[in-house]
């Protein structure tokens, strides 16, 4: 095993990120900063060399991070923060071990902390109907495309991606179905409602024929003709909210999860919808249960008389 300085082994690091791993500009300058964090505390301790760290020592940085460390320099983070940094700092030690700069990783044991469950945002059917009522209210191309591109993303609880990237031959209009297309190229059948169908019908026939600037397999078109980018089709929606005076924070991912929610509350199998949202786990989906739990509780504590 070599002896190297932390601040030799932080250099290669970065580059194994940049050259080998082909990691992007901001991923690496986030990981810079994290790992700058990390030596500054090493310093404080006076380690210079990577031989010299113990686990002791990353556990301690964990709790630096958490408390913050003024002898150090090493501010107090939010959980978020100090689990990306702790991530920068085994993924280091990882390559330190790797590339036998150090006899063991030294980290491998040290766990970020567990960011607290958060549950999803979803609206009430209501806001969600004034919604698809707002978007595209019109009847030029633009409103045709814009009704059916949020009418599809609750009615498959899409994300926004996936609607973005749909190609004409992804939507078999006689069986009212889609094909998605989620995360890793995992494809899914899911049905569309007849709301949904009934305004991408009339998109079809009478709005993306006038968007149509040269031949392209793509269902949502821009005003030039081309893809409808996923900035855009978003922008559609917050306007849509807007209009509809929805004053909660919407996003595509609100409808998601709306699309999630509504259903469960309706009755739906969880492992069904499951396979709707394309999870690879159904214990993702059950975050949603917790939504539906709250909201019976809330029912139960103002319609029981016996509830206080």
């Amino acid at each position: 095993m070599s002896t190297a300085t932390v601040d030799d082994a932080i250099a290669r690091y970065l580059d194994h990120l940049t050259v080998e791993r082909g990691s992007a500009v901001n991923t690496v300058a986030s990981y810079r900063r994290d790992l700058e964090r990390y030596r500054s505390f090493l310093d404080g301790r006076g380690i210079s060399e990577i031989a010299a760290i113990t686990e002791e020592d990353v556990r301690d940085f964990l709790v630096a991070l958490r408390r913050g460390d003024p002898g150090s320099g090493v501010p107090g983070l939010a959980d978020s923060s100090v689990a990306r940094t702790l991530v920068a700092a085994r993924g280091f030690h990882k390559f330190c071990t790797a590339e036998g700069l150090a006899g063991s990783d030294v980290a491998h044991a040290v766990r970020p902390p567990k960011p607290p469950r958060r549950l999803p945002k979803s609206l009430p059917v209501d806001d969600v109907l004034a919604i698809l009522d707002a978007a595209g209210s019109g009847d030029g191309p633009r409103s045709l495309r814009d009704r059916a591109l949020v009418e599809l993303l609750y009615s498959c609880g899409a994300r926004i991606s996936e609607v973005t990237s749909l190609d004409l031959d992804d939507l078999d209009r006689e069986h009212r179905a889609v094909v998605l297309r989620g995360k890793g190229g995992k494809e899914r059948i899911v049905p569309v409602g007849g709301p949904a169908i009934d305004a991408v019908d009339a998109y079809l026939v009478r709005g993306r024929p006038a968007l149509v600037k040269r031949a392209t397999p793509a269902l949502f078109l821009n005003v030039r003709g081309g893809r409808l980018s996923r900035q855009s089709a978003w922008q559609v929606l917050v306007d849509a909210a807007e209009r509809a005076g929805v004053d909660k924070e919407v996003s595509p991912h609100t409808l998601r999860h709306s699309f999630a929610t509504h259903l469960l509350d309706g009755g739906a199998d969880v492992r069904v919808v499951q396979e709707l949202l394309g999870h690879s786990s159904v214990t993702t989906t059950q975050v949603y249960t917790l939504v539906t739990v709250n909201t019976m509780r809330e029912v139960y504590a103002t319609a029981h008389p016996r509830a206080r």
